[in-house]
């Protein structure tokens, strides 16, 4: 059948040459100040973090000062060196110089101290530079812990001696187990608070890691031979025992889901042990006992002890297609299976679109045959088996076309979710094989797909999550943190991400630092400048959608000075490069959420609208300033900038809903009055009175028409607070109108001191009060005349017994 015209393997292929220079500019104009801290290190601007470590360590035994006693600018060249290290091996600061050079780090000065020779020559990152020992940090443990491979980890502190002690040891404990299970190391000194969350408190702390389970700990002599026998006690390979009755029947079930078997013919010695090792479910793994069952294995033609491995589709009885393992090293032949077992599926351009209209795949893109990770690759169908995710490869020399169209220039790994063949996500953290399946497991459980020119939401009424970034960036979101984002309330509806080396019309957003994530918001932009957690950026999403204001130059000229009566805007004005700024945003966005539908919130990157701040005379980042009525501007100046004293700041600017009460007009408004009330006792010097104010403004507005608000000052009015039984401050009573029957001079009671819970207890108590009221209201027309006929003393010793 043939392929529609705007089949999917139709070039979309942008003018390369005038966008590469647009974005060269971009990237140059970061260091139009300052030095060139990637230059300083001799690294790339893509450079991972171990790169960056490795080339800076290399430095420092060069450089150091200790090696140049006769340089008198060796203290300074050092220093410089170290700088551009300590910036760049941090994902905030490292963005932060990315975007704005040095200019945005005047906030991180350093202190001009670094270590001594001898620590960056024997203590500086144990394990930087095994290869069979694989270096984890914050960024990617819970993707290894979780990936489904047996984990057995070293946490350690370089200036620790028992784990320079422990380190040749290890490294023979990971040359033993290679190919087995991994073997791993954390720096705590640089991942502290990873450790700290790890209930790491000592160190060497040795732990075994299994998806599901609970880490096991060593505690015994690290030898390598007590390590290793320590790891292999948790390798749970089922070796299955087979005979007559069911050895056919289970390879043809097994060769049915195009899974293999791995099968050691015994004759009078154990043999289970050299198939322990053969994990992963790579293989189904049984022996034969061919004392007790000669004619089968004779059928088969074996007469001694010997491993063969019948791989998926292969015939029992045809020559040649049973692979005989010749070792009785249990590494040996777990590496031969590895070696031969089937290569991923090769999916050409005609079978790419009718393969991924239903079914989710993990798909590797090569070019050509040169990928050293195939043979890894192959245990992935293993790995994603239980997932239903199917595993497959296009040869991107052969069909150049369609990974041309779906913009893939490079090797690379991306699940497609099943939707069609423009739904897919790219794989770009590290080429490991526990980094991509933690990568595919939680891809298709999000709503994340890589936008192209042709799908980009620029006229989109919907709101938009989209990660600009870069491939070679290692601080855009995580996978993690987008199967969390996928569940924010309100929701966004597009998770998107942008790769900018390639979709370079795209990134025209003022986007110079990777990863940046934006918000669009019909026609408005938001972008995120805190830490990319998931936390952080689900609460960015609610305050973005539904509450805070991001003012460009011309609406804060429309919102704020032509606000209408009554109408109060509360304005951060900030700079990105800010130190502080960048403090203080989360707790900015906390306290609109907290003011929503009371006070407008705004903020106004002074970087992007520098002569309208120089008209407001904003002098300094960040300036937090309110707009009330009558033009009046209101700088805040208090020490504390969380989001509840900026709460308490911003309402104490609103107009009073409350009202002050003395004894008359609490015995006249409230007792005989014919509105419910809720009162305030508070004391003037009381700290907690002053911080329960406006929280009682908020209460007094969301009940305003129904019940009225008041405030008696007991400091000033001792004896009608102590006749009400105040005994603590600030307490809060409820007095509701009952007809005839009115109310006791204490009220009720309310523990409580949040508007919120204050508002939703009083409705409850007027939803029982309603029927009551209403069935009296006959009784009370009837007997009106004679209530005014009772005598005031009376009433009076009714109301205030």
């Amino acid at each position: 059948m043939g392929m529609r015209s705007d089949r999917p393997c139709a070039l979309l292929r942008p003018s390369t040459l005038g966008l590469m220079v647009l974005l060269g500019l971009l990237v140059l104009s970061v260091w139009a100040e300052g030095r060139d801290f990637y230059a300083l290190l001799g690294v790339s601007r893509g450079a991972s973090t171990l790169e960056i470590r490795r080339a800076f360590k290399k430095l420092a035994l060069t450089m150091h000062p200790d090696k140049n006693p006769g340089d008198a600018s060796a203290h300074e060249k050092f220093l410089q060196v170290n700088r551009a290290y300590e910036v760049l091996k941090d994902e905030e600061l490292r963005k932060k110089y990315d975007k704005y050079g040095e200019k945005g780090l005047d906030e991180q000065q350093q202190d001009g101290r670094y270590e001594s020779w001898n620590y960056y020559r024997y203590d500086f990152g144990i394990y930087d530079d095994d290869l069979e020992i694989i270096t984890l940090d914050s960024g990617d443990f819970e993707a290894a812990v979780n990936s489904g491979e047996i984990w057995f980890i070293n946490f350690y502190s370089p200036r620790c001696s028992h784990c320079h002690q422990l380190a040749p040891t290890w490294r023979e404990v990971a040359k033993e187990m290679d190919g087995v299970i991994r073997i791993g190391a954390v720096n705590c000194g640089d991942n502290h608070q990873l450790c700290r969350r790890r209930g790491i408190h000592s160190y060497p702390s040795l732990y075994l890691y299994r998806v599901g389970q609970t880490p096991e700990k060593f505690s015994g002599e690290r030898s390598k031979d007590n390590l290793v026998r320590f790891s292999m006690q948790f390798i749970s390979t089922v070796v299955s025992q087979l005979w007559h009755g069911n050895v056919f029947s289970e390879i043809e079930e097994a060769f049915s889901k195009g899974i293999g078997w791995l099968i050691t013919f015994c004759w009078g010695l154990p043999c289970t042990d050299l198939l322990s090792l053969v994990q992963d479910g790579l293989v189904k793994v049984g022996w034969l006992d061919c004392v007790n069952q000669e004619q089968l294995c004779e059928s088969f033609q074996v007469s001694s002890g010997a491993t063969a491995l019948f791989p998926p589709g292969s015939s029992l009885d045809q020559e040649g297609s049973v692979l005989w393992l010749h070792s009785l090293d249990s590494r040996e032949i777990y590496q031969q299976v590895l070696e031969h077992l089937p290569h991923l599926e090769l999916s050409s351009c005609l079978l790419f679109q009718s393969k991924l209209a239903r079914h989710r795949w993990l798909i590797s893109f090569s070019f050509g045959d040169n990928n050293t990770s195939l043979n890894e690759y192959k245990k992935l169908q293993a790995l994603l088996r239980n997932d239903h995710i199917q595993v497959g490869r296009v040869d991107c020399v052969a069909d150049a076309e369609l990974c041309q169209s779906l913009y893939i220039h490079k090797p690379c790994v991306a699940v497609f979710k099943g939707m069609g063949i423009h739904n897919f996500e790219i794989h770009h953290g590290k080429d490991a094989l526990y980094n991509i399946v933690a990568f595919a497991r939680d891809s298709v459980r999000a709503h994340v797909t890589t936008l192209r020119p042709d799908n980009f939401p620029s006229n989109q009424k919907e709101p938009w999550l989209v990660d600009f970034f870069a491939p070679v960036c290692i601080g855009s979101l995580s996978s993690g943190h987008r199967k969390n984002i996928n569940s924010s309330h309100p929701p966004i509806s597009h998770p998107e991400m942008i790769d900018c080396l390639i979709q370079i019309l795209l990134c025209v957003y003022n986007v110079q630092a990777y990863p940046t994530t934006v918000i669009f918001n019909g026609s408005s932009m938001h972008e995120y400048e805190g830490q990319h957690s998931a936390d952080g950026i689900l609460e960015f999403i609610q305050v973005c959608v539904n509450v805070i204001s991001s003012l460009s130059m011309e609406p804060c000229c429309v919102h704020v000075a032509g606000r209408s009566e009554g109408e109060v805007w509360a304005v951060d004005f900030y700079a990105p490069w800010c130190g502080p700024c960048q403090m203080l945003m989360p707790e900015w966005r906390r306290m609109a959420r907290l003011v929503s539908g009371q006070i407008n919130v705004g903020s106004v990157d002074c970087q992007r609208f520098q002569t309208f701040c120089q008209s407001e005379g904003v002098r300094a980042y960040p300036e937090l300033r309110l707009y009330s009525t009558g033009f009046k501007k209101i700088t805040y100046n208090g020490w504390h900038r969380d989001s509840q004293s900026l709460r308490s700041w911003v309402l104490s600017s609103l107009p009073r809903a409350s009202v002050d009460l003395t004894p008359d007009s609490f015995r006249t408004l409230v007792l005989q009055g014919d509105q419910h009330w809720v009162l305030d006792f508070f004391a003037p010097w009381c700290g907690p009175c002053q911080h329960f104010a406006p929280e009682f403004e908020v209460l007094a507005r969301s009940l305003k028409g129904k019940v009225r608000a008041g405030k008696v000052d007991c400091q000033a009015h001792y004896q009608l607070c102590q006749t009400a039984g105040i005994s603590a401050y600030p307490t809060v009573r409820f007095y509701p109108h009952q007809g005839m029957h009115r109310s006791a001079y204490g009220g009720e009671y309310i523990n409580s001191r949040e508007a919120s819970v204050i508002a939703d207890i009083i409705r409850m108590r007027l939803e029982k009060l309603t029927p009551r009221f209403n069935s009296q209201t006959k009784v009370t027309k009837s007997v009106k005349e004679h209530v005014f006929c009772i005598p005031v003393t009376l009433v009076d010793r009714e109301f205030l017994s």
